[in-house]
């Protein structure tokens, strides 16, 4: 089934046990809600942790303008960037020194290699990342919609431990980082 924002929330609606809606347009105070609260949800889940289905590396167009202090070059950040996870030169994503501000990322390097969060589509979300939007959308929807404190509480706490259960899985899409540079397993030689 393709993944929509409007299906999303629906879905969300439901498990609160509000009326689903097919359109943000639509002249109802779930529709009003979800419109508002949609995509700050997506961006704050997606940003909370280094998602795998979202890691994205990119190289970095580098700005005519460089910056005012403290770095040689400005690079612009991409549209799609939610967080950014490090930054790298040559073929490495991470080792780089730098900065953010407005938008741009400021460095000595005269290359750089971006690895972040990048908004995915919808229909690109796995299944387990799903189940916890879904919880998490419902807990936002509910103090607004309902009124309900004690409800409100119940569904966070539903939503965290789905949160818990997909960046499980998701820690499991790939072999872990090992440690690059740990000064106490060189001075044990």
């Amino acid at each position: 089934m393709t993944m929509t924002a409007t299906g999303l929330c629906s879905r969300a609606l439901i498990k609160l046990g509000a009326q689903s809606i097919s359109s943000f347009e639509e002249e109802t105070a779930e529709a009003h809600i979800a419109d508002q609260l949609y995509d700050l949800t997506v961006d704050g889940l997606l940003a909370a942790y280094p998602w795998r289905f979202a890691l994205t590396q990119v190289r970095l167009n580098r700005l005519a303008v460089n910056p005012t202090a403290d770095f040689k070059y400005a690079y612009a950040l991409p549209n799609d960037c939610v967080r950014i996870i490090s930054a790298g030169h040559c073929l490495k994503g991470s080792g780089l020194s730098y900065r953010i501000h407005k938008q741009q990322l400021h460095t000595d390097s005269d290359h750089v290699i971006l690895t972040y969060i990048a908004r995915p589509s919808e229909e690109s979300f796995p299944a387990f990342f799903v189940q916890a939007l879904v919880a998490k959308l419902a807990a936002e929807f509910c103090l607004p919609l309902t009124e309900s404190t004690s409800r409100t509480e119940f569904l966070c706490k539903i939503a965290d431990t789905e949160i818990a259960q997909a960046r499980l899985v998701d820690s499991q899409q790939a072999v872990p980082p090992a440690f690059q540079d740990f000064s106490l397993i060189e001075v044990r030689g």
